[in-house]
């Protein structure tokens, strides 16, 4: 099955595996969904992630990270820049979200970066999405 946003479907998958309390989800792997993953286990919002090869695309597994109680470490997940609605910051404006406790996740031309890192690197880019 082809997804036109699959960046927009990890998040989703994530988030419905996070009302549903699972420990792990799987998703189609790609560079990109790998690239992102490793922006979210940096920033602490995942425990780990691993590429299955499957002699096709692969598989994208996320254990997802909880606390002692039961609370997920991720509350929410949004989808900035869409295909047909692209949105892009320059190095002056980088989104900061919730005063800093988020991460955005930017495309840039070093690579995806988390904004704390566009901002040090003084780089803009295409704003991906925001993990709070």
């Amino acid at each position: 099955m082809s997804v036109t946003d699959p960046i927009a479907d990890m998040l989703t998958r994530m988030k419905n595996a996070v009302l549903m309390r699972k420990r792990e989800v799987q998703m189609p792997a790609s560079k990109l969904k790998v690239e992102v993953a490793k922006i979210l286990k940096e920033e602490g919002y995942i425990r780990n992630f691993k590429v299955i090869d499957d002699r096709k695309q692969g598989v994208l597994s996320i254990s997802l990270k909880y606390t002692e109680g039961n609370q997920s470490v991720i509350s929410g997940a949004r989808r900035v820049s869409k295909p047909g609605c692209r949105v892009f910051c320059t190095r002056a404006s980088v989104p900061k979200v919730l005063d800093g406790l988020g991460v955005a996740v930017i495309s840039t031309s070093r690579g995806i970066l988390a904004g704390r890192k566009c901002e040090e690197q003084g780089l803009g880019g295409e704003v991906l999405c925001y993990v709070w």
